[in-house]
């Protein structure tokens, strides 16, 4: 193919003594006419490309029918108001309304669609006060990591004059008597490409008062010594303390301050500032806090600090470590609410204060528990909590705190009948004999044959499970006839610490291994051929994706890297990449160099290898993976391939990382997906 130029300007860098060769630095300067010149060209070019193949118009058209269902969150309770997020269908943004008790007419609060023509203002988060009169709520632009917080009167419907900017990575917290929040903020970048480009660093946690300039917001805490420390402040519910979380990067171990909100001028307690292990604080009585922590418990378990006695010789375990890995703990109505996964399916058992189990509450089915939330006090009487899996969408239950009864309270109308498909999960070895999980999922009467056009996707990093969860677009390509592959590789939380630890670091290989080991086992188990095999993932799963293209393309017949870490020697000097290290170590230890320069996916490429029909994904405004991770990964893949196969970047305007994308948006970035792959895998769309 005549691909559109990369020109490839001769470029060595040495690192440890070490020749780094990178030809496409260039494009690291995104606002640059020349590297503005080639997107637009390259966008152009894919564009061409796509609009050709077919099926896409008729794949768009199902998208839309599919994705045209209710979806709601789970509502928060506050003095007898529920809060809660809707989007009817195929809105660009989901719309917060509000309502009085169980039974009440739903008011529209915040429609995010309204500050927007084209739907790219999203609304991010929310917060009411604790007297239900204000929303505090988040604003991102263009799927930006950056917010705008503002205050939202709900009976009036209208914003008081409160802004809050230069947020990133942090919530609020208001206290009790709803006269103000917590908040976490970095200084203001330098304008321009810094905005999105910039290293994120020294974040400080200020409290803002209702009504107020945030100039004269009061700074509650900052660390100028450690630039990498974050702050997230959560006020208890008694409203006597503020429980500072300091986290360094996507470390899991992390630090826990407490303040007097009387003494909030003093400075706070060290509770646990070791760094030894994760502590997730769940709540407290009175001078007893509670965590959820994995401190001498890979599998987690919750224990109980008396601030005033927090020597470790002291500490209670409240609920033991067990078989399988707690993934989430809440406090409700006085009761400690925790799920595990077992063989990645949601257990949930209700507990005591005192660790006696209370009840194992009965779920609609196997699957996926999330937002198990409510009121702490000992008088709540409701819970609510999200369920789905690969052929139920989002799903909302409030469960009786009394009678252990879970009643749906949301439940969407769907344009399919789930009956029509099937699901199994299968154990396959690994490379090193490790036994790993993997869904396989396809609508009834396939024939499985060898030869089904096959979507297997993975991510394996930061402690995050891969959960069976619906997806408009796995749901799509199942009903085309084609099979979508779930892998729980290593690096993720399905198992625990151990399991998460297995993938990161100099371990890093085996989630490349496992990812591998999946698709020769859906080969050599009959369901597939490399012909018809694609691999997908989106940002730790791009690297995925991109280091399994380059170590094995002779193995897959197409492969979708979505907004990949695709360049491991440079990915911690932009936005927040820094604070990866902990999954990947740090191109600027040596030791951690050997092992990251041994399969970062850019720096694999080699000239004149037949890759396989490649079509990367990224977002013009992604400040989590700097996107030029996916330009240079795409200028050298062309340059490199050999035969017909196409190599293509889908760069998409007013977009980032993935959050907030609008529905439009996202329906067209997978209308394109789709086509290729199955132009890519000779599959008809029927």
């Amino acid at each position: 193919m005549h691909y559109p130029t990369s020109p490839r300007k001769n470029f060595v860098e040495k690192i440890h003594n070490v020749d780094i060769t990178d030809d496409y630095r260039w494009l690291e300067d995104i606002e640059s006419q020349p590297t503005q010149e080639w997107i637009s060209a390259q966008s152009k070019f894919t564009q061409e490309y796509l609009e050709k193949l077919p099926g896409r118009d008729k794949l768009q058209e199902r998208l839309r029918q599919l994705w045209n269902f209710d979806k709601y969150d789970a509502p928060v309770q506050k003095q007898g108001r529920l809060f809660y997020t809707h989007n009817n269908g195929l809105q660009n943004q989901p719309v917060l309304f509000w309502q009085e008790g169980y039974a009440g007419k739903p008011i529209e609060l915040i429609d995010p669609n309204k500050l927007s023509g084209d739907g790219t203002l999203a609304l991010v988060g929310y917060v009411p006060s604790p007297d239900g009169k204000f929303v505090a709520y988040g604003i991102s632009a263009a799927g930006s990591d950056w917010m705008i917080w503002n205050v939202r009167n709900v009976e009036t419907g209208k914003d008081t004059e409160d802004t809050i900017e230069w947020v990133k990575f942090s919530w609020v917290s208001w206290t009790k008597d709803s006269s103000g929040f917590f908040y976490s903020r970095y200084d203001a970048p330098v304008s321009g490409e810094q905005d999105f480009k910039g290293t994120n660093f020294h974040q400080k946690l200020f409290f803002h008062r209702i009504g107020q300039l945030q100039v004269l917001d009061v700074l509650i805490h900052e660390d100028a010594d450690q630039k990498e420390w974050g702050f997230g402040g959560e006020v208890t519910d008694d409203g006597e303390f503020l429980v500072i979380s300091v986290w360094k990067g996507t470390h899991r171990e992390n630090g826990i301050l407490i303040k007097e909100l009387a003494k909030l001028t003093e400075q706070p307690q060290n509770l646990l500032m070791d760094f030894d292990a994760s502590y997730q604080y769940l709540g407290n009585d009175g001078n007893r806090f509670y965590f959820e922590t994995d401190f001498d418990a890979p599998l987690s378990r919750i224990i109980a600090i008396d601030r005033q006695n927090p020597d470790r010789k002291h500490w209670k375990e409240v609920i033991p470590e067990g078989k399988d890995a707690i993934v989430a703990s809440s406090w409700v109505g006085n009761r400690l609410f925790v799920t595990r996964l077992h063989d990645v399916a949601s257990q949930i058992t209700c507990y005591s204060l005192d660790g006696k189990i209370i009840s194992i509450p009965q779920l609609p089915g196997s699957g996926t528990v999330t937002s198990f939330i409510g009121p702490s006090s000992e008088d709540a009487r409701y819970a609510f909590y999200l369920f789905t899996n690969f052929f139920t969408p989002l799903e909302v239950y409030r469960y009786d705190l009394e009678t252990g009864e879970s009643v749906l309270f949301k439940q969407p109308r769907v344009t399919f009948d789930p009956k029509e498909f099937f699901m199994q999960q299968v154990f396959y070895p690994g490379k090193d004999g490790t036994l790993i999980p993997m869904f396989i999922c396809y609508k009834k009467g396939l024939m499985i044959n060898g030869d089904a056009p096959t979507y297997l996707y993975g991510y394996g990093g930061f402690n995050a499970p891969s959960l069976p969860a619906f997806m408009v677009s796995a749901l799509l390509w199942m009903e085309i006839g084609g099979i979508f592959a779930l892998a729980n590789i290593r690096g993720g939380g399905e198992y625990g610490k151990a399991w998460h630890e297995a993938g990161t670091k100099a371990q890093k290989q085996n989630v490349f291994d496992d990812f591998i080991a999946a698709g020769e086992w859906l080969i050599a188990n009959g369901y597939t051929c490399t012909p018809r095999l694609a691999i997908g993932g989106r940002s730790n799963g791009g690297l995925l994706v991109g280091a399994c293209l380059t170590q094995r393309p002779d193995l897959f017949g197409a492969a979708l890297p979505i907004v990949g870490v695709l360049d491991m020697l440079r990915f911690h000097k932009f936005t927040i990449g820094w604070a990866w290290v902990s999954d990947y170590g740090s191109p600027d230890n040596p030791v951690d160099f050997n092992y990251l320069s041994a399969y970062s996916p850019y720096h694999h490429i080699q000239d004149g290898q037949a890759y396989p029909p490649t079509l990367i994904c990224t977002g013009d405004h992604d400040d989590r993976v700097f996107p030029a991770h996916s330009f240079k990964f795409a200028a050298r893949l062309q340059t490199a391939q050999a035969g017909s196969a196409p190599v293509l970047i889908r760069i998409d305007v007013r977009a980032g990382h993935g959050a907030g994308k609008p529905t439009a948006k996202q329906i067209e970035e997978l209308a394109d997906q789709w086509a290729f792959l199955a132009n890519a895998l000779n599959h008809e769309i029927k």
